[in-house]
């Protein structure tokens, strides 16, 4: 077997692991954007926990169609990058997203969520989700509100007590 040959085995080995370990996948036709445009957005990739990464077409269809993952040839065309979102499912699509808007240059082509394939509509509107920790964050809040409700309610009685023993107190 050629070293060429078994070079790309060995890259559609590397892209079907990124696949498996990446919570969403969002796929961007990157033509037009610059060098300081691309640094700056491979900055917010690193910072959001995502690999972005260009690789063949034809390579990455291969390893696709190995995981089972089909009907992406259509959007496999052209120059395509690849964003793997690896701390959660919103972190790659945010960037890719605001960098597009930034820079009006590149336009997402499709995306891949839990395994299955999604169109561009549906990578923007993930992008728009809040991330995993800010949704936490409401949760405990709204779980927390109740408890507060109710501890508020029960000391209400023992506070309207020492209120009017305060006040006979001081009428003597």
């Amino acid at each position: 077997m050629s070293a060429n040959r078994e070079a790309k085995i060995a890259l559609v080995e590397e892209i079907k692991n990124k696949i498996k370990s990446a919570k969403s996948i969002a796929f961007v036709d990157y033509r037009g954007i610059n060098s300081s445009e691309d640094t700056k957005m491979r900055k917010a990739f690193r910072q959001a926990g995502a690999d972005y990464k260009v690789y063949k077409n034809r390579l990455m269809l291969i390893a696709l169609n190995d995981l089972g993952i089909t009907g992406c040839e259509k959007f496999l065309e052209g120059t395509t990058a690849v964003a793997f979102s690896n701390s959660d499912e919103v972190g790659a699509a945010k960037v890719l997203v605001d960098t597009i808007n930034e820079t009006k240059k590149m336009e997402i082509k499709f995306g891949i969520l839990n395994g299955n394939v999604v169109d561009a509509k549906a990578v923007e509107a993930l992008a728009k989700l809040p991330s995993k920790d800010v949704l936490i964050a409401k949760l405990l809040g709204m779980l927390k509100a109740p408890a507060t409700g109710l501890v508020s309610v029960l000391s209400a009685p023992a506070r309207g007590l020492a209120v009017a023993l305060n006040a006979v107190a001081e009428k003597k």
